[in-house]
């Protein structure tokens, strides 16, 4: 079973709200669609739509002409006699999607006419087309609601046209009404009538359903599918690229011209262009699709892959990776530890799974750029046994006021307690802190010699900082570390290792 692909993100999924695709984006795009994911068909445009959008299709002809792809590229046109066919062939297009009606609502309430008026105006520009040497593929609007209400008018210009040179007849859930059952029943009902025509099924999203839709309309015998990339579409958009294919392929065992590694790739350059974010559990191409967050699950892939399913994430330009947070295990953090080639012993894995899970708890996903810090915060702390804890602390910013800090500390066992200003928020925490060693203490305070701060590539916002610190205490110099996803109190971190450091000098 082979199933042909059109692609309308340029038509179809430029009617996302808010997204209008520049000329060249729109020429991008269509190179990627045609000859990177290699889809069969793609819709462009629709015709007398604006000036721009005529030389943007114009554009896209000229490349294709040239790289002799422009049989594969496709204009909606609408029944006006010549106007849409003339509009197309002068931007330098052949292929004319017609846009019909396919319920009898629309014939009579929206043209006012009858169906056998319609009908005749339809094999008008059929004829006009077949002069112009221009391929007619063509568009049942509102098939669904025909189908559901009023089939005997889809039958009649069914039976009407089917003689003509028309190469597709598509067949859109215009309105997105439909669920699986009802799709096959009525798609069924067109593969068994009309054996010899190729049916095309365009699905939209409104009940998350478009893809179990696409399902049953290939089991129903149906030859073409319609995408767009990433889902984009009117409303709640269309059947996504990326879920077909992989619904196609594994659960159908269809065969399609389509190049999985690509998908990913061509996804996120039409989330630049179009501005709209995949969301990061869209199946196959969601930021989080490839990532097992439990234990359990890494320890499973470890053992002769219990967790996996064909979806594998190498088919997509993707690879599996293991979060690390408050449900890892030992072995997820292995398998990160893996990928970046760094071997622990046991007791290390036991301090660094037990600081993870400690640190999952104040941020949902540890990312394994992050680890190569979680793990010197660990395995270089020089603090065995805290002799000194901060029990409360509370920092405040105001515009145009000293930020203030009050600090409660205990120190074996007794407690002590300051407040000062400072040139920032952990300036005043250290003037807190100096304040109670020099004055209620009598003892002398280490100075701060170096400050640094390291942030994990990706320049993610909730990325853990590392703070390391140099300080200098009757002459010794040391330094030590901070880790948190808040820089002050990753600093505050690694002041509380000096304090328990000097009492051990």
């Amino acid at each position: 079973m082979r199933i042909e692909i059109l692609d309308t993100t340029l038509r179809d999924g430029e009617q996302t709200s808010g997204v209008s695709f520049a000329v060249q984006e729109k020429l991008s795009i269509a190179s990627l669609l045609l000859e990177e994911i290699r889809v069969n068909r793609i819709e462009i445009a629709s015709a007398r739509v604006s000036d721009g959008e005529y030389e943007a299709v114009k554009k896209v002809a000229e490349w294709a002409a040239r790289r002799g792809h422009l049989d594969k590229v496709e204009v909606l046109g609408f029944v006006d006699g010549t106007v849409s066919l003339d509009w197309i062939r002068n931007a330098g297009c052949r292929v004319v999607n017609l846009l019909c009606k396919g319920s009898y609502n629309h014939v009579v309430h929206q043209l006012r006419k009858t169906p056998e008026q319609h009908i005749s105006d339809i094999r008008q520009v059929i004829a006009h087309a077949g002069k112009m040497e221009m391929t007619v593929n063509l568009y049942l609007e509102d098939w669904s609601n025909g189908m559901k209400n009023s089939p005997e008018y889809v039958f009649q210009i069914m039976d009407a046209l089917r003689g003509e040179p028309v190469r597709r007849f598509m067949l859109p859930d215009t309105l997105g009404i439909l669920g699986p059952q009802q799709t096959y029943d009525y798609c069924l009902q067109m593969t068994r009538r009309y054996p010899e025509l190729h049916f095309d099924f365009h699905a939209h999203n409104d009940y998350d359903l478009a893809v179990a839709n696409v399902y049953y309309a290939v089991e129903a015998g149906i030859r073409g599918i319609h995408t767009t990339v990433n889902g984009l579409g009117e409303r709640a958009g269309n059947a996504p690229l990326s879920s077909v294919l992989a619904v196609l392929h594994d659960q159908l065992r269809a065969e399609t011209t389509l190049v999985e590694p690509s998908v990913n790739r061509v996804s996120r350059v039409v989330e630049s262009y179009s501005g709209v974010r995949i969301p990061s559990n869209k199946p196959v191409i969601g930021n989080n699709v490839f990532t097992q967050c439990a234990g359990i699950h890494a320890d499973g892939d470890s053992k002769n892959n219990l967790y996996f399913n064909e979806l594998l994430p190498e088919r997509f330009g993707r690879r599996r990776e293991y979060a690390l947070g408050k449900t890892s295990g030992k072995a997820n953090i292995r398998k990160n530890l893996e990928a970046i080639g760094i071997e622990l012993d046991e007791e290390s894995m036991r301090k660094v799974t037990r600081h993870i899970i400690e640190l999952g708890d104040k941020k949902e996903i540890v990312t394994q750029d992050d680890l190569p810090y979680i793990i010197s915060d660990v395995l270089k702390s020089d603090v065995t046994d805290a002799r000194i804890k901060v029990l409360n602390y509370s920092l405040s910013l105001a515009h145009d006021l000293k930020p203030v800090a009050s600090v409660k500390i205990e120190i074996n066992g007794k407690q002590f307690e300051e407040s000062s200003s400072g040139l920032g928020q952990y300036d005043a925490f250290m003037r807190s802190l100096r304040k109670i060693y020099t004055k209620q203490l009598k003892r002398e305070f280490p100075h701060l010699t170096s400050y640094s701060v390291d942030i994990p590539p990706g320049g993610r916002t909730d990325a853990f900082v590392q703070t390391i610190i140099t300080w200098n205490h009757r002459g010794a110099e040391f330094k030590t570390r901070g880790l948190d996803a808040d820089q002050t109190l990753a600093a505050i971190k690694a002041t509380v290792k000096m304090l328990n450091k000097i009492e051990e000098m």
